[in-house]
């Protein structure tokens, strides 16, 4: 993910003077072709990330187009106060970008886990926040999020993740994409867990079911006419996310159900619990010991069947 943004950050930049791109001290070498092209609109903040999001606030109250980068929980919670006062408050069109989301650094210990930027990022009035699910998404997004006029926040994975579109996909925030057409369990999933989804969705036709697997890449705006789609039509939706269940993007679909009149399907909700993961290893461990493999979220799915 993180190379196609990288790739995509120099290609619009390129065409937008007003792209400005700031970095929290990491991927120097990653962004060598944007700094080759924009010289003058490369600013390596270094390890200050509250500061770096102040100055990006500067930057789009003065016209331009900033874009924060560095590890998802440093340009997140550590900058929360920063985004909330000085971005969201005033509704300046800063993009937020978080790598290495969820458990991608898992090797690293629970400093460098994300999961409960969601929740933060979510509750900021104004705020859109996008989780795409492959390298394409990465690209579409960012193009989006570039037309917007206000904050929006982009939680990318890391990199070699698979990729599940063939091209760049048309896409519009907040607007879910079906990923495959179903008739009886609807996979929601978001971010980086849709190549997860896909083995899932995989396997369960393959035992003769026939599931509906939706791309929600916004997790704020839901795309609502999808989940009364879901609701009305499945016998069970299931939410994916390589994040805690307190906040995330299952705890938004419950919070939006629980406002709807009483509905045909039931919500099953998979992603982390509330508890830090104390073990190191890399993001495949981390999922398996948190039953986010594909064979743990089968068994979820055929146990409420």
């Amino acid at each position: 993910m993180r190379n196609a943004f990288a790739s995509e950050l120099t290609a619009l930049a390129k065409a937008d003077s007003r792209v400005v791109f700031c970095s929290g001290d990491i991927g120097n070498r990653l962004f060598d072709s944007f700094k080759e092209s924009c010289p003058d609109r490369f600013y390596n903040c270094g390890v200050a990330e509250a500061n770096m999001v102040g100055v990006a606030a500067g930057m789009a109250s003065c016209g331009l187009r900033p874009i924060v980068y560095t590890i998802t929980p440093f340009v997140t919670t550590r900058c929360l106060e920063q985004i909330r006062v000085d971005i969201c408050y005033h509704n300046l069109p800063v993009i937020i970008v978080g790598v290495g989301s969820g458990l991608s650094y898992a090797s690293l210990g629970a400093t460098h886990h994300s999961c409960e930027d969601i929740a933060f990022l979510r509750a900021l009035p104004g705020m859109t926040v996008v989780c795409p699910g492959d390298s394409m998404e990465v690209r579409a997004v960012l193009r989006a999020a570039l037309k917007q006029n206000g904050p929006v926040y982009i939680r990318l994975g890391k990199k070699g993740e698979p990729v599940i579109h063939k091209d760049v996909p048309s896409l519009t925030l907040g607007q879910a994409i079906v990923m495959r057409e179903g008739s009886d369990v609807c996979v929601l999933s978001t971010g980086n867990m849709l190549p997860i989804g896909v083995e899932v969705v995989d396997k369960m036709v393959q035992a003769g079911a026939n599931p509906q697997l939706v791309s929600f890449h916004t997790v704020k705006p839901l795309d609502e006419k999808a989940l009364r789609d879901a609701f009305s039509r499945f016998r069970t939706v299931v939410t994916l996310e390589e994040h805690s269940l307190i906040g995330g993007f299952g705890a938004a679909v419950a919070e939006w159900l629980a406002d709807q009149p009483p509905q045909k399907a039931r919500l099953c909700r998979i992603g982390t619990h509330d508890q830090f993961f104390h073990e190191a290893g890399e993001q495949e461990y981390a999922r398996e010991r948190l039953g986010l493999t594909c064979e743990s979220i089968l068994h979820k799915i055929l146990a409420i069947q």
